[in-house]
């Protein structure tokens, strides 16, 4: 069987990384040779948002002369020191140029003491050497009109990468929305805020906004150097963004208005008025019932009749308020039981009360009929009558003394039974 029966076909488009490879550069190199516009990109198909180098572009590169040093001296970089070694003129005066913008920087980092370190192509530093228009500025005394200007601070190194770096964004766009977002990457949020108004078209932009190079975490004060260098900051800059921004929105606008979700009709609410509660309403759930009332059981002759009013038994029903009498009719009351007082006695000659018959009663079912009212006075006859009598002193004891009129012993007069020297009178 044939081998080539085996050999799938090669797919028109690959990775970046997969180019890098191919092409004998670091991923580095390669992203910087795809921002100089060495290394040409396509869209991905597949809807990744992401980019794809196609298999001819590849061919292209490897078919040129001097592959693959010529490539990597094109995507070479350099700092300060190097760049100008390479141009043969002193570190300061290539600092100075760099700070005039004759030498656009392309990358950036932060070393070990947050100090920016801009890095050059030095492929242009040699250009610009070369260049028999700048041989004034590389030997001999600076202008007057550019000692000038550093001497008034003119640092134009940022603005410059600025500059480069929102060309390179706008290649990559694919979109009028994209174009939009790569030129409200260079602004603050409240300079956009400013210009689009609208919130959904503001979020919808924010979606194909440039983040800051990656140089640490997020917050950090690496990204936050980042986002200072990436935000316009001289006045010319920030007018000339705005008016670049104003015009794009309103493209995009044009030819694709922004997404907003879709309105909902909701229907409305009818609302009825709220009625009062009557006053005197008794329940707000039930309707009202009327007092369940007891049946009123048959008096008997021959069964007392009861303490407790009837009003007691039902609860008392509402009536309308009458005129106050002039006198109040008795409120029946429960009889409380209270002791019989015996009638005072009457005394025989040698002080013993006599006793009186009585009629009895005869013993019935019927209600007991009270006796009459008798005096405190026989109360204490009948007292007398049961206490033990004195009939003479003990021997040994003096007699107590006894009120007049008073027979028998009494408990004042009686002495202590706790000590020895006392004796228990004796009864007679």
């Amino acid at each position: 069987m044939s081998a080539d029966l085996f050999d799938p076909t090669r797919p028109t488009t690959c990775k970046p990384s997969q180019a890098a490879r191919e092409l004998g550069l670091k991923r580095s190199d390669f992203d910087r040779a795809v921002q100089l516009g060495c290394v040409r990109t396509v869209p991905d198909d597949g809807g990744g948002g992401g980019r794809r180098v196609e298999r001819a572009e590849i061919e292209r590169l490897r078919a040129q002369e001097g592959f693959p040093d010529s490539l990597l001296d094109r995507v070479r970089v350099v700092g300060t020191a190097e760049g100008a070694a390479l141009m043969e003129i002193p570190v300061g005066r290539f600092t100075r140029l760099a700070r005039l913008g004759l030498l656009v920087p392309v990358a950036f980092y932060l070393n070990r003491y947050r100090a920016v370190v801009w890095l050059y192509p030095a492929e242009e530093l040699g250009r610009f050497a070369t260049g028999t228009e700048n041989a004034h500025l590389l030997k001999g005394r600076t202008p007057e009109t550019l000692r000038g200007q550093l001497a008034a601070g003119v640092d134009l190194r940022a603005r410059n990468w600025r500059g480069r770096r929102l060309g390179f964004l706008l290649r990559q766009a694919e979109g009028p929305w994209a174009r939009a977002g790569a030129a409200a990457a260079f602004l603050s949020p409240v300079d956009v805020a400013d210009i689009v108004k609208d919130p959904y078209e503001r979020a919808h932009l924010n979606r194909f906004r440039s983040a800051p190079p990656g140089h640490g975490v997020p917050g950090s004060p690496a990204t936050h150097v980042a986002e200072q260098i990436m935000t316009a900051r001289d006045a010319d800059e920030i007018h000339w963004l705005r008016s670049e921004l104003t015009r794009l929105v309103e493209e995009a606008r044009s030819a694709s208005p922004a997404p907003r979700p879709a309105a909902r009709r909701v229907p409305p609410v009818i609302r009825t008025a709220p009625r009062p509660i009557p006053p005197m309403a008794r329940t707000v759930t039930a309707p009202a019932q009327e007092p369940r009332r007891f049946p009123e059981p048959a008096a008997s002759p021959s069964e007392p009749e009861s303490s407790f009013p009837e009003s007691t038994l039902r609860p008392p029903e509402p009536a309308a308020p009458a005129a106050e009498p002039s006198v109040r009719p008795a409120w029946p009351t429960a009889r409380l039981p209270q002791p019989a007082v015996r009638p005072p006695e009457p005394m025989s000659a040698t002080g013993r009360a006599v006793r009186s018959a009585a009629p009895t009663a005869p013993r019935g079912h019927g209600p007991a009929q009270p006796g009459p009212q008798r005096s405190p006075r026989g109360l204490r006859a009948w007292l007398r009558r049961r206490s033990p009598r004195r009939t003479g002193p003990a021997r040994g004891m003096n007699a107590p003394s006894q009120s007049p009129g008073r027979g028998g012993y009494s408990a004042r007069n009686r002495p202590s039974w706790t000590t020895e020297t006392s004796s228990r009178p004796s009864r007679s």
